[in-house]
């Protein structure tokens, strides 16, 4: 079976999109389109943007990003291919949309009155927090009195720059510095580093910035919930109208939903000794394996990294692991299944990581065929916890109640039942322990998307 990255491919399955050209070279000065027609006529919507890992980046597979889906979704509704431009920084990619090099700015721009009297706003569709993150043991005010004398360096042209300025009339004593970059998870590295005191992130990329960087710390939040929106000229007849409609939509089909569960819903709570522990076994652990999960991951529908998660959730990537139901090694085989997928030695990292592999694969061709996309992926990891005849039987009982049988939301909420008597003594396989395949499949997303905060 092919590989396939699984941070791409199923996204885009459920979006049912297909990436357009993507040029990092600057766009033609005037597009010369005075209407939304004009932009059909042309077959191409040309979007700026900035880098960043919550908004743009380029990957062998093609881009990635929220914006990226986002984005390409509308061009899709119109039947246009899409153009990427970045720019290095906000008031580039502003003052580039003043001159009609693009008809839309994605960007996690943040709807401000300043930003309002100089570019048009589509729909808002999203809400952020901005917050002042800091190190541990470090400088870290938690009242805005406290702010001054702080070394604060934040994005240039920022919001946040909008936001200081705003404290500042309060405080005149307060100082910070700017840097120019695309996002401010520059800035936050700094923090880390302990160059600066503190930098303003949205609380979206402060959260997933934790994951690269577990002694950040969120001291306080600066303003209440703003809106996310794209930009636009104005100047482009029907193409607002068109935003209205589609973010409508988007919203009602719970498009938006999904999309920001799959970008920004990918952590739980945030557990700072683990998240420090998985950080240290990344550096420490991860390079001596990590040949070996990317050679066995060719043959998995998924990535190595979701290979690697998954065995963090088995073992913490320790081969001398062992459970007291006798299960063990990197990917806590038990004897049978080492045996069924010819593995000689448990104890061998190595072995038992292709082994693993082996079980994952046949257990994907087992997942009925009506489950697609990352449900199938979801499901396979699950059955590797519970074992296939209990998914098989919660698939059942999610019938029985009328839930989706092929969807992992609804088999998630239906696999606890198989611990009770009222529903497992009606059932083929009987007890299982329902709610651990769901956590455990929740965890090893969580590793997953902290891995991509590794930047790996």
């Amino acid at each position: 079976m092919g590989r396939i990255r699984t941070a791409i491919i199923p996204r885009l399955a459920i979006l049912g999109l297909a990436i357009g050209l993507v040029r990092c070279a600057p766009a033609e000065t005037g597009l010369g389109d005075a209407s939304l027609a004009d932009i059909e006529a042309r077959g191409e919507l040309v979007v700026l943007t900035l880098d960043g890992p919550t908004t743009y980046s380029r990957e062998d597979a093609g881009p990635q990003g929220y914006e990226v889906d986002l984005a390409t979704a509308f061009a899709e509704s119109l039947g246009l291919e899409i153009r990427f431009e970045t720019r290095r920084d906000i008031d580039a990619l502003l003052s580039a949309l003043d001159r009609g090099e693009a008809h839309l700015a994605a960007a996690n721009l943040t709807v401000t009155p300043a930003r309002r009297a100089r570019v048009n706003f589509g729909p808002a569709y999203k809400a952020v927090t901005e917050q002042l993150v800091c190190r541990r043991g470090g400088p870290a005010p938690t009242r805005l009195e406290d702010l001054p004398g702080t070394r604060i360096r934040v994005l240039a042209g920022s919001s946040y720059e909008e936001t200081l300025e705003a404290i500042g009339e309060a405080l005149p004593e307060l100082t910070w510095s700017a840097r120019t970059a695309g996002s401010a998870m520059p800035l936050l590295d700094s923090v880390d580093a302990g160059t600066i005191d503190c930098t303003i992130a949205d609380s979206h990329l402060a959260d997933f910035a934790r994951r690269r960087h577990p002694e950040l710390v969120v001291a306080m939040n600066l303003t209440e919930e703003r809106p996310l929106a794209w930009a636009h000229s104005g100047e482009v007849e029907g193409l607002q109208g068109a935003l209205a409609s589609w973010f409508a939509e988007a919203h009602g089909e719970g498009f938006l939903e999904e999309l920001d569960t799959r970008w920004f819903g990918r952590f739980g709570e945030f557990d700072y000794v683990d998240v420090a522990r998985f950080v240290r076994r990344v550096q420490s652990r991860l390079p001596e394996y990590r040949n070996a999960f990317e050679d066995a991951a060719e043959s998995l529908p998924f990535d190595w990294e979701m290979l690697a998660a998954q065995a963090y959730q088995e073992s913490h990537w320790d081969p001398d692991a062992v459970s007291a139901t006798g299960v063990r090694g990197l990917m806590m085989l038990t004897l049978s299944t080492a045996e069924r997928v010819g593995i000689e030695d448990r104890r061998d990292p190595f072995q038992s990581i292709e082994g693993g592999a082996i079980y994952l694969a046949d257990l994907y061709d087992r997942v009925p065929e009506d489950v697609r996309g990352e449900d199938r992926i979801w499901f396979t990891l699950a059955a590797y916890n519970i074992g296939m005849g209990h998914m098989y039987d919660a698939r059942a009982l999610a019938e029985r109640l009328g839930r989706d049988k092929n969807s992992w939301a609804d088999l998630a909420a239906t696999l606890p039942l198989l611990s009770d008597p009222q529903y497992y003594e009606t059932l083929r396989y009987g007890y299982a322990r329902g709610l651990e395949p769901v956590r455990y499949v929740e965890k090893i997303r969580e590793y997953r998307a902290m891995l991509d905060a590794q930047g790996l």
